[in-house]
């Protein structure tokens, strides 16, 4: 079941049904294992409920760190990476988001690696880097076309190069 309904064109977050997203949240009750728990910290983080979001993402990489892979690991640390920059706390997101991709790509986990780079050019969206987050969301497609992913399913990252591109030109025009 796909919960996106698109992307906001002003700040690149996902667009979703909140009532599609509640009854999902329902559905998973108290499931701690690993995917229930990540699934959970992406719905109460689109939800905004944000306190929340970061308790179960915290506990989310404490299980991966006792019981996962070494990816189960690094997309933990992505999604509370990622749950930071929902709360406004860019510096810490933006470390973690590019050590994440680091070792990732380090492994030639591209999947995974263009997961953390797509993040972290939001992240740098939203401190209006815009030419950080073109160059990150640009490693993203990269990444994205490396891990073999079609290109039905570029749009997002192709959405927010543009929308990079459009807001560093509009930025360089007021100054």
């Amino acid at each position: 079941m796909n919960l996106i309904n698109g992307y906001d064109p002003d700040t690149l977050r996902e667009v979703v049904d909140p009532s599609a997203c509640t009854e999902r949240l329902d559905d998973l009750g108290v499931l701690r294992s690993l995917p229930a728990l990540l699934e959970r910290v992406w719905l109460l983080k689109v939800l905004g409920d944000l306190d929340e979001a970061l308790e179960v993402s915290e506990q989310s990489v404490r299980v991966a760190r006792m019981a996962g892979t070494r990816k189960d690991l690094l997309r933990a640390r992505i999604l509370h990476a990622s749950v930071q920059q929902y709360r406004g706390q860019y510096a810490v997101a933006e470390q973690e988001l590019l050590t994440c991709a680091e070792e990732a790509e380090g492994q030639e986990w591209w999947a995974v690696a263009a997961f953390a780079q797509q993040h972290l050019g939001r992240a740098y969206f939203e401190t209006e880097d815009y030419s950080d987050a073109r160059t990150a969301f640009k490693r993203a497609l990269f990444l994205r076309q490396q891990a073999g992913t079609p290109d039905d399913q570029l749009e997002s990252t192709l959405l927010a190069i543009d929308a990079a591109d459009r807001r560093r030109v509009e930025a360089s025009v007021a100054s």
